[in-house]
């Protein structure tokens, strides 16, 4: 690089001494006008220049390898006298978690000579067997006012069961006895009037109001959760009356599924068959017997499609009526068609369907409802043609729901409970001076709509209300004991962690019943009862996680409401006792 730097200079010092010569000898020449053409443009170009390399070949001394250092630290102990502080954690106040117990005994007295009693108790066998047993008692000594016979009651019922849970299946097996003792007290308002020759008292003496019912009944459930057999359900009871009526009823339900191109096909089988007699019929003057038996046989296959917001089952039932008694034989079809659809998601549901079914009826059912009934009933099916229905349901906010839904059903042999025409004559029954109820039956198109709202407004009050409108159209002269309204309302209140209150309150619309003296040889007249409204309440106090006293007023407006044409109620009604829990 130093010998072309030296080339450089000696060239331009060449190039200078050359232009001063020229110079100097032009100088004494005279410069003349000279055109000069320019042919091309001056177009330079880049010479070559010398490059330097890109990677220089470096032999200097610098340029050795890297050394390895290796560090070595080394440690000296340092006394410190900091002790840091212990973190405390924050406390989460938790709420005592009630404990369980598996068995409990209850005991209350009121007035009216009220007793009412209960006992539960549960023990474990094993990891998955258990028994149980259920004993009820609940009676009263009458007292109702201006009631001439006996208005006494008793209701005792105990029951025993056993019951396993597996894996693969549960089942379990139970066993009751109930016996209850009435009295037909409710005698008509005008009832003596036509006696000739005695007196009222005479005849209301020689009346003994008093009947019984006793049942015994055998069931069992059987749960599977593998297979075709989802539940198979059987019951067989034996009702009898102390006026020599028996009636024995048998019950099978198996369901099962089966899977068809990816659809589940439900099916339930049912076998119900109900047989037994009356010593007595009341049409007949009370000397022939009434015998019945009956038995449906009923398949109901469906199956269920789900898609996006939609839920849709489709279905049918198809029933065989068999009457051995008068050779009635029928065969029926029915639909079963249900749809929902979430129109607001859990918010607002919108769902409708129509169902039908035959419905057995029996004597243990009807004195459930009306325990007034004489011995002397005619027994057949009611057959639920179909019913019709279409509502909504949701929340109106995460701890109010609501329901609404209109039906229309059509029934035919609807099963009406009807006041007994009487006469005013020492030698009839018991039950056959207008104190009792009969069993007619009639064909109803009821047109229904439903409404409730439940609330939940804290953890400690939650509320309730619903309400059920009917409007009847029948074949017969009346929709005998049919109420057009019913409302009824609740409110629970836990005050403390010891108190605790309710309140219930309900209406009951006009019924119509029509009974006749036959003494009179006049026309039936339609009775119409009245409506009514009751309210009870309760209230509470936990002594502690065993032991629970209790207040229970019921009928608290003190009305003498009619349920039934010519049985008022037992008026203010008030209820003590205490509520134990244990374990063994």
């Amino acid at each position: 690089m130093r010998i072309n730097c030296q080339n450089k200079i000696i060239i331009l010092l060449v190039l200078f001494v050359v232009q001063v010569s020229f110079a100097q000898k032009k100088k004494e020449e005279t410069i003349g006008t000279e055109t000069v053409n320019v042919v091309k443009p001056y177009s330079p170009t880049i010479s070559d220049a010398f490059k330097v390399k890109e990677t220089p070949s470096l032999d200097d001394t610098g340029n050795q390898p890297k050394e390895t250092i290796k560090y070595s630290i080394l440690s000296v102990p340092v006394a410190s006298t900091f002790t840091p502080s212990k973190g405390k954690a924050e406390g989460v106040e938790k709420s005592k978690r009630e404990k369980l117990f598996n068995n409990y005994a209850t005991l209350g007295v009121g007035n009216y000579g009220t007793l009412n009693a209960e006992l539960f108790v549960n023990q474990d066998l094993g990891n998955n067997d258990y028994v149980a047993g259920m004993f009820r008692h609940h009676s009263s000594q009458g007292g109702i006012k201006d009631v001439d016979l006996n208005d006494e009651f008793y209701d005792t019922a105990l029951n025993v069961g056993y019951g396993v849970n597996n894996r693969d299946m549960s089942w379990n097996v139970d066993l009751g006895y109930q016996n209850q003792i009435y009295n037909w007290y409710g005698l008509p308002a005008d009832f003596g009037s036509t006696l000739a020759g005695q007196t009222r008292d005479d005849l209301i003496r020689g009346i003994n109001p008093n009947h019984s019912y006793n049942t015994i009944s055998l069931g069992g459930n059987i749960e599977f959760n593998e297979g075709i057999f989802s539940k198979i359900s059987t019951k067989f009871t034996h009702f009898s009356d102390s006026f020599s009526s028996s009636e024995n009823r048998f019950y099978v339900k198996p369901s099962f599924r089966v899977e068809v191109m990816d659809q589940s096909i439900n099916t339930n089988i049912i076998v119900d068959h109900v047989s037994g007699s009356f010593e007595h019929n009341y049409a007949r003057d009370n000397t022939s017997p009434l015998k019945y038996s009956l038995t449906n046989f009923g398949i109901e296959p469906s199956f269920v499609i789900l898609e996006n917001d939609w839920t849709l089952e489709l279905g049918a039932g198809l029933f065989y009526g068999l009457d051995s008694e008068n050779s009635g034989n029928k065969f029926f079809i029915y639909p079963k068609v249900n749809a929902s659809y979430k129109l607001v998601g859990d918010l607002m549901i919108f769902y409708t369907g129509v169902n039908g079914s035959l419905e057995q009826n029996s004597y243990a059912d009807f004195v459930n409802d009306n325990p007034f009934l004489s011995p002397t009933l005619n027994m057949r099916p009611t057959s639920n043609q179909y019913t019709v229905f279409a509502g909504l349901k949701g929340k109106l906010a995460n701890n109010i729901n609501y329901n609404l839904t209109g039906s229309y059903l059509n029934e035919k042999d609807k099963a009406l409970y009807k006041g007994n025409d009487y006469t005013e004559d020492f030698s009839n029954q018991n039950y056959a001076f207008g104190n009792s109820f009969g069993v007619v039956y009639d064909d109803v198109r009821t047109f229904r709509f439903y409404g409730e709202l439940k609330a939940d407004f804290s953890r400690n009050v939650s509320f309730g209300i619903n309400g059920t409108f009917n409007s009847y159209k029948y074949d017969g002269v009346e929709a005998w004991n049919l109420p057009s309204m019913k409302i009824s309302s609740n409110l629970d209140v836990n005050i403390t962690k010891q108190w605790y209150a309710g309140l219930n309150v309900f209406f009951v619309g006009e019924r119509k019943d029509m009974q006749s003296n036959l003494d009179l040889g006049t026309d039936p007249v339609i009775t119409t009862l009245k409506s009514y409204f009751d309210a009870n309440a309760h209230l509470g106090y936990k002594y502690n996680e065993r032991l629970t006293c209790f207040l229970k007023l019921n009928n608290i407006g003190n009305q003498a409401y009619e349920k039934w044409l010519n049985y008022p109620v037992q008026g203010f009604q008030v209820l003590v006792g205490a509520n134990y829990k244990f374990d063994f």
